[in-house]
């Protein structure tokens, strides 16, 4: 049986117990119920009006007592479903109000639980309001990964009190395929800041040579990458967030707000001068000398890993681990595993002495803040970029020309390309068909790839709409192909089906 843990806090007024309900709004996911103990002026509405806005983005939003209806659902991002016990007849009542279906679609905030005790879920977490002088009590108790969560909210909300910004208002942001989080924080007569979760990997089992997937493939395990390579990109002239405050052994950061300016056009669409703008930012970063050892803090350094033989071919491997049992049904052989491999080895070969330097590894559009006010590279805010490595160049001229997120069409991935090309020939000496041929076994790699973890995210992870990209990576991995250097390998994927849709 898992023990229960719980954690104390004081809250002073109302004002506190709202923003108590903000961090819980944070913290939560589908299935979460929430169970809410006091007596009559606890402060049990006042904690759920708070998180119910929260999940809104509307600190206004009506929040009527679910006395007399029992239950109150709201159609936010996260649903929530209000529940209010107090006039339940009978536990069977549970089942007429919907109260599984709301479990399912969102979150559960339940006065008076104790009237359906044996219908609460075990992972409940409760959240005990005792009055206290002036102010009141709370105790959160819980077991699991809700708790953790919430845990979890409740530390990101002392480290901006360490940092001066107590009381600001927390919302969502963005989030991305990987356990980090972002939300903004708004106080009055301040501009708004970024504070990043970034909790330590979990690594996973080991793989290969008794190495987890993210060591082999060189991933970065704490927020001390993020910020060794952002003062390092900052001292070279590349616009990424400023660092306000850094908590390195929790991984939380809080960060400049570089703004909210669309890489693409309003309907989605790449825009050819902006790809042509990051292509020569890129251009600038490959030409210039970047140290592999970065300070994060004093004392604190970050190596930053080579993009080597294991890390290249551990992700391609994604494509026949995952997208052809999708494709045929069946798992790889171990004949089509060692002809993979070798085809992937001969290509990779031909990377010796290609030119590299540092790569940020996920350099597209949602990475990619349009500042059109600006001038030169300062156009272009930076954001994510903690599993750089040094290797070959060209994966992020691949990684941008080739966006995974949107459809580029080939005339405007040609004038991409052509305008990193003209970029670096104006810095000085540079191989430009070396250039190109490398530019295609990077985008053959990375496409590759992708159609592997896109295809796991959906299997391993629950998320489907990842799929709707599949197509476009397959083109993308076509063009790639297409390369004379690359006939073998491409022959190799036709005869082996690893261009098929799948249903």
């Amino acid at each position: 049986m898992t023990t229960a843990r719980s954690l104390e806090l004081f809250l002073p007024d109302d004002v506190a117990t709202t923003r108590l309900g903000e961090d819980l709004a944070l913290a939560l996911k589908a299935g979460d119920v929430l169970l809410l103990d006091g007596d009559l002026g606890a402060g049990k509405t006042t904690l759920a009006r708070g998180l119910i806005r929260a999940l809104a983005g509307d600190p206004a939003h009506e929040v009527p007592s679910p006395t007399f209806t029992l239950v109150q659902s709201y159609d936010t991002p996260l649903p929530v479903h209000h529940f209010d016990l107090y006039r339940l007849s009978s536990p069977d009542e549970l089942e007429e109000l919907g109260f599984d279906e709301a479990i399912g679609s969102g979150v559960a905030l339940v006065e008076w639980p104790q009237r359906a005790a044996d219908a609460m879920p075990d992972t409940s977490l409760r959240i005990a309001l005792d009055h206290e002088g002036e102010g009141r009590r709370v105790t959160i108790t819980g077991t699991g990964a809700a708790f953790d969560r919430v845990a979890r909210s409740l530390a990101m909300r002392e480290f901006l009190a360490a940092c001066g910004w107590g009381e600001a208002r927390r919302a969502r942001f963005i989030g991305d395929a990987s356990a980090r989080a972002y939300e903004t924080v708004t106080r009055d007569g301040s501009k708004p800041l970024v504070l990043m979760n970034s909790p330590r990997l979990v690594l996973g089992p080991p793989v290969r040579d008794g190495k987890p997937y993210a060591e082999i493939a060189h991933t970065a395990q704490s927020v001390v990458a993020f910020v060794g390579i952002d003062r390092a990109l900052a001292a070279g002239g590349v616009t990424v967030p400023g660092i306000v405050a850094q908590d390195l052994d929790r991984g939380f950061l809080l960060l400049e707000h570089l703004g909210t300016g669309a890489f693409l056009d309003p309907d989605g669409k790449p825009v050819a001068d902006r790809y042509a703008a990051a292509a020569e930012l890129l251009a600038m970063i490959h030409g210039k000398h970047w140290n592999d050892r970065l300070e994060a803090a004093p004392g604190v350094v970050h190596h930053v890993p080579p993009f080597d033989r294991d890390a290249l071919m551990i992700e391609v491997d994604l494509l026949v681990d995952w997208y052809v049992p999708a494709v045929t049904g069946a798992p790889p052989s171990d004949a089509l595993r060692d002809g993979y491999h070798a085809a992937w080895n001969t290509v990779f070969g031909r990377l010796a002495d290609k030119q590299y330097g540092l790569v940020l590894r996920d350099y597209h559009s949602p990475n990619i803040i349009w500042r059109g006010d600006r001038q030169g590279h300062d156009r272009l805010g930076i954001v994510d970029f903690q599993d750089a490595l040094i290797g070959p160049v060209a994966y992020d001229v691949a990684s941008l020309a080739m966006d995974a997120r949107v459809t580029v069409p080939e005339d405007i991935e040609r004038g991409t390309v052509d305008a990193y090309v003209a970029a670096r020939h104006a810095a000085g000496s540079f191989d430009e068909a070396e250039f190109r041929e490398a530019y295609a076994i990077m985008a053959a790699q990375r496409n590759s790839k992708i159609l592997g973890i896109f295809v796991r995210l959906d299997r391993r992870d629950g998320k489907p709409q990842y799929l709707q990209h599949l197509p476009r990576i397959r083109d993308y991995l076509g063009r790639a192909l297409a390369h004379p250097a690359l006939a073998e390998l491409r022959d190799f994927y036709r005869k082996n089906r690893l261009l098929e849709e799948f249903a």
